[in-house]
């Protein structure tokens, strides 16, 4: 049936309980139903439309929600757990009426982290104001998720990158994800399309090929971003963190190596956030391979992030990382050498391989950053700043263009108050500005065919 936008759609559907989601008391549901009302439902119902759209051809989480108006989700209780009523659901989520596997068990991913989790009365003994807890609170909602292995070797690469990338780029995504998944590593992404499927889509061919049968694709996404970048169908964990500032801390915690492929506002957020992470005092000896690669036709895109950072954080950051273009073997060769270092430095100080406690992180990058139009122009991005607290703030800086671009929050501040203004030095507005300009020409702020109408201006 199609819904009034002519949109094939699945009228009703029930879907048992899966995975952790089985295994519940009754006092457990009955705290599920009671929540699972109110705000908490209208997040649960976005984040599962946004699951069941999967591989859709579009960024902006307001036009899915309009797309789909008469999408439902409810939960019904049962002594074996809970069951999901669909009504209305985008029927590419399924396959001869019944929903895709890999889809239904991201949906009770979202279940467990966004209605179970909202049971404990926020975060239970959690002070989220204290550093040490926000890192427990992390810890906790990836073990929930069941995404630690104790034991396993320290071979789990995150890769960063866009979701609005080329074809030529999204092979070569997919091209590393072989080179890597021949050798045993195992990949974290954002979850989404683009450089968040191909390196998934490749490391599962190299797994067929090498026989290794429980290959790790596991997604890390949070509420404000998953209609932008909904899961993939390869993502076999998923697990949705409160924010993301604390998506991040899970990225950098949980994998042992990151790989970043070219991207646009938001690949340059987390760029930052590793660099101001590594580049502390505190970590100075802690090995963690930083690779930044792409085809021979993205060079460009990484000299000026390369020159942008130079100019921003001074020279001595660059050592942090290293550039590699258009050779998949050779970064896969490089990233394992670096995994074995990662084995080396832990297993001698006693760190564990499935979380790095080890890994200092200043609250600067800790605490969440709304991104208001206060917020914004009240950044100081000012090229004396100590390197920590300037990679902090532009950090920020991009964060809240990429909510403006996409999030919900941010798309609905833009249409009120108009466009960010962000201030600080003259030089490093001219950069920033430059940055930012070469993001929009090259086509990396929304997905391709998507008109883009700029949510920032840089007051120079």
């Amino acid at each position: 049936m199609n819904n009034e936008n002519n949109l094939k759609i699945i009228e009703k559907c029930t879907i048992a309980a899966r995975g952790g989601m089985t295994l519940l008391s009754q006092e457990e549901v009955n705290k599920m139903m009671e929540v699972g009302k109110g705000g908490v439902h209208e997040l649960f119902r976005k984040c599962c439309l946004a699951v069941l759209n999967h591989d859709a051809k579009e960024d902006d989480a307001m036009a899915v929600l309009e797309r789909y108006p008469d999408f439902k989700v409810t939960l019904v209780p049962r002594e074996r757990g809970i069951h999901l009523r669909f009504e209305n659901a985008p029927a590419q989520a399924f396959v001869d009426g019944k929903m895709i596997s890999g889809v239904r068990d991201s949906i009770f991913s979202v279940l467990r982290d966004i209605v179970f989790q909202s049971t404990e009365k926020g975060v239970g003994n959690y002070n989220l104001d204290e550093s040490f807890d926000i890192t427990n609170f992390v810890f906790e909602i990836l073990r929930r998720g069941e995404v630690h292995q104790y034991g396993a070797e320290p071979n789990l690469v995150v890769c960063w990158g866009g979701h609005a990338i080329n074809r030529v780029e999204y092979q070569y995504t997919k091209d590393i994800g072989y080179q890597l998944g021949l050798r045993g590593a195992h990949i974290c992404t954002g979850c989404g399309t683009g450089a968040m499927k191909g390196p998934m889509k490749g490391a599962n061919v190299g797994h067929s090929k090498q026989r290794i049968k429980d290959g790790r694709y596991i997604g890390l996404t949070e509420p404000g971003i998953i209609a932008a970048e909904a899961p993939n169908p390869i993502v076999n964990h998923l697990v949705i963190m409160p924010d993301i500032e604390k998506r991040l801390e899970a990225f950098v915690r949980l994998g042992h190596g990151i790989i970043v492929f070219p991207g646009g506002v938001g690949t340059a957020e987390e760029i930052l956030y590793l660099i101001g992470i590594l580049s502390n005092q505190k970590n100075k000896d802690v090995p963690f391979p930083f690779i930044m690669t792409g085809p021979k036709e993205s060079a460009d895109y990484f000299h000026k992030i390369d020159e942008f950072i130079r100019f921003t954080l001074g020279d001595e950051v660059a050592s942090l990382y290293e550039i590699i273009i258009d050779d998949p073997e050779e970064v896969a060769l490089k990233m394992m050498a670096g995994l074995d270092a990662v084995k080396l430095y832990r297993t001698k100080n006693k760190i564990s391989y499935y979380f790095n406690w080890g890994l200092h992180i200043d609250s600067s990058f800790q605490f969440p950053f709304i991104p208001s139009h206060e917020n914004m122009a009240g950044l100081e991005l000012f090229l004396d700043r100590p390197v920590e607290e300037l990679s902090a703030s532009l950090r920020q800086a991009f964060s809240g263009i990429v909510a403006g671009n996409v999030k919900e929050y941010g798309v609905q501040q833009i249409k009120e108050k108009g466009v960010y203004q962000i201030h600080g030095d003259k030089e490093l507005m001219e950069k920033l500005d430059d940055l930012l300009q070469s993001f929009i020409a090259q086509k990396r702020m929304k997905l391709p065919g998507s008109v883009y109408t700029p949510v920032f201006e840089v007051v120079k």
